[in-house]
């Protein structure tokens, strides 16, 4: 079989009683938003607009108490600007902001994106309290009166992050798992690079989000499913509507007989829909974001979301003429290729390679 196909309704499946009930009470705080929407897109009146926008701002700190809460009972849900001290939340807050808006620009977007997974790593790696230290002794550019170096410490976690795979959902996930390989690479005492497996899944944008499919194409996917026994198994995509391009892959691993010894999602934004059903239908996975949005539409984008990240991260791609891989890695131009040689190393030996 070349392609493996999860459907919606597997997927809510997993959820319980209870996170339906909580997803409808969303849905339904979303849908004054909405009204507001519509009185602030159509009203003349300054004082009007005034008050709806006061009301708005009333309903997203009602959804967010409501999230908050929710992710407070589940252990696998970890979301930024829950967790962090209060005075680190404008800092989230700005950053979502500004991809969100419609008038960032794809240079503009891909540089907000480094800075949210540079934020991701420190909230599940690089933030936590370990006793032991790393020193890293650098070369600097100074020769006088005798050649230079400094020492740096880091904290050790090299057990945290020395057992990783990078496992890609193309496309969109591409260049932000770049990034977190490279967070990696850097508190790593010993520079550690981390493989790649790349998996072509794509949902079937002719469905609604109650009858999605999410297909995974084998035939396009590249990676030794030996080299992902025991390992803990990282996905950064920078948007979890849904959860099933991650369940759809995960599964497919657990039916070839991997074993994983983590698996952790890093996302920028996450619908809370799509973060309860990972972590209903995943043992032993944790979700990282930066941010929460509330409910999902007919054709499963989140809201207010930010869009589609892959596109205006890489562009988009003409339907007759897709673009492959390493066209797509072309594309991101020499900067990135500089920044990221290690990781574009890794991942031509893994296409190239079988």
């Amino acid at each position: 079989m070349n392609k493996i196909v999860l459907k919606a309704q597997d997927l809510d499946g997993f959820l319980t009683e209870n996170d339906k009930e909580n997803i409808t009470k969303m849905d339904a705080l979303y849908r004054q938003v909405m009204l507001s929407f519509s009185i602030l897109t159509t009203t003349q009146s300054a004082s009007e607009r005034a008050r709806e926008e006061q009301n708005l701002i009333e309903l997203y700190n009602e959804m967010g108490r409501k999230m908050q809460e929710i992710c407070k009972e589940e252990q696998g849900i970890h979301v930024y600007s829950f967790l962090t001290p209060q005075e680190s939340h404008p800092e989230a807050s700005r950053l979502i902001a500004k991809l969100r808006d419609v008038r960032t620009g794809g240079q503009e977007f891909v540089y907000y994106i480094q800075r949210a997974y540079e934020m991701l790593f420190k909230l599940a790696y690089a933030g936590t309290q370990v006793s032991s230290k790393n020193y890293l002794i650098v070369k600097t550019p100074v020769t006088v009166p005798v050649q230079n170096y400094a020492v740096h410490k880091i904290p050790n976690i090299d057990d945290k992050i020395e057992n990783t795979v990078m496992c890609v959902m193309l496309r969109g996930a591409l260049l932000p798992s770049m990034i977190m390989s490279k967070e990696i690479q850097e508190y790593s005492s010993h520079s550690y690079v981390t493989p790649f497996a790349l998996f072509k899944i794509k949902r079937d944008d002719t469905k609604h989000e109650n009858d999605m499919e999410y297909i995974l194409d084998l035939e396009k996917s590249y990676f030794d499913l030996e080299k992902l026994n025991d390992k803990d198994l990282i996905f950064a995509d920078p948007m979890n509507a849904t959860g099933g391009s991650l369940v759809t892959v995960v599964k497919y691993l657990l039916d070839q007989g991997v074993k994983p010894r983590s698996v952790q999602f890093f996302n920028v934004i996450s619908a809370l829909k799509g973060a309860l059903r990972v972590v209903r239908a995943l043992d032993n996975c944790k979700v990282y974001t930066l941010w929460m949005d509330p409910v999902l539409n007919e054709a499963a984008y989140i809201l207010p979301g930010l869009g589609d990240a892959g596109d205006r991260i890489n562009g988009k791609d003409g339907e007759e003429h897709p673009r492959n891989i390493m066209q797509l890695i072309a594309d991101y131009g020499s900067n990135i290729a500089n920044l990221y040689r290690s990781q574009l190393r890794e991942i031509e030996d893994t296409v190239l390679g079988q």
